[in-house]
């Protein structure tokens, strides 16, 4: 009779290369698909990748747009403040042409010796108010004519000058900037027809001097 040894019992042999229970062995191909990312993987790379460029298409999109109201909002501003400095100007300019007569009454009691006393004061504070405003005045005897800025009352002819010339000036002219408010009204005169101007007439003089200064007698 056979004594079994308690607490043991017998395996079976297992064959070389098997496994327990009967499971096949996983040979390398097997291995190396487990290894291996799923096909899968792949398209939604892709798709990641045009979802990546629509959202990069659209931000420079708004960029773009984000620019262009930029500089439609600095033209607007520019504008506005163009319009805003032309409106004041031309107010500015409507109140000061109503004082031009007081203006010229002040500038003549001045060439009279008339501009004394308490009138003195207030004809200076006026023309202090005027000046910070913006007018200036202009026109000056000797000065050549031009019409954008002079208004010709009198004419005349004259042999010392080259072109026509503001000879007088019968009321001073005033501006607010680049805007003339009123011409300068001036007499003029024009070279005489048919005479030599005074400074052609002694230039040719100088060159004819010199002419007969270099020629030696034989």
């Amino acid at each position: 009779m056979t004594e079994e040894t308690p607490g043991f019992e017998e395996k079976p042999d297992v064959p070389s290369g098997a496994t327990p229970d009967g499971a096949e062995p996983k040979d390398a191909a097997s291995s190396s698909e487990e290894g291996a990312p799923p096909a899968g993987d792949g398209v939604q790379t892709v798709g990641l990748t045009a979802q990546l460029d629509q959202v990069r298409t659209a931000l420079n999109e708004r960029t773009g747009d984000l620019q262009r109201l930029q500089a439609e909002y600095q033209n607007y501003r520019r504008r506005v403040e163009r319009d805003r400095a032309t409106v004041k100007e031309i107010a500015v300019a409507g109140l000061l042409s109503e004082l031009l007569p007081v203006l010229d009454d002040v500038g003549r009691a001045r060439d009279h010796g008339e501009l004394v006393g308490g009138f003195k004061s207030v004809a200076e504070s006026l023309e202090t108010v005027v000046a910070k405003l913006g007018l200036q005045q202009f026109g000056k005897e000797g000065e050549p004519f031009d019409p954008t800025i002079h208004e010709a009352l009198m004419h005349s002819y004259a042999p010392d000058v080259t072109e026509t010339t503001c000879v007088a000036i019968l009321q001073p002219g005033y501006r607010i900037g680049e805007r003339t408010i009123r011409p300068a009204r001036v007499a003029v005169a024009e070279p005489q027809p048919g005479a030599t101007p005074a400074a052609a007439k002694d230039k040719e003089e100088k060159a004819t001097d010199e002419e007969s200064g270099g020629t030696e007698e034989v």
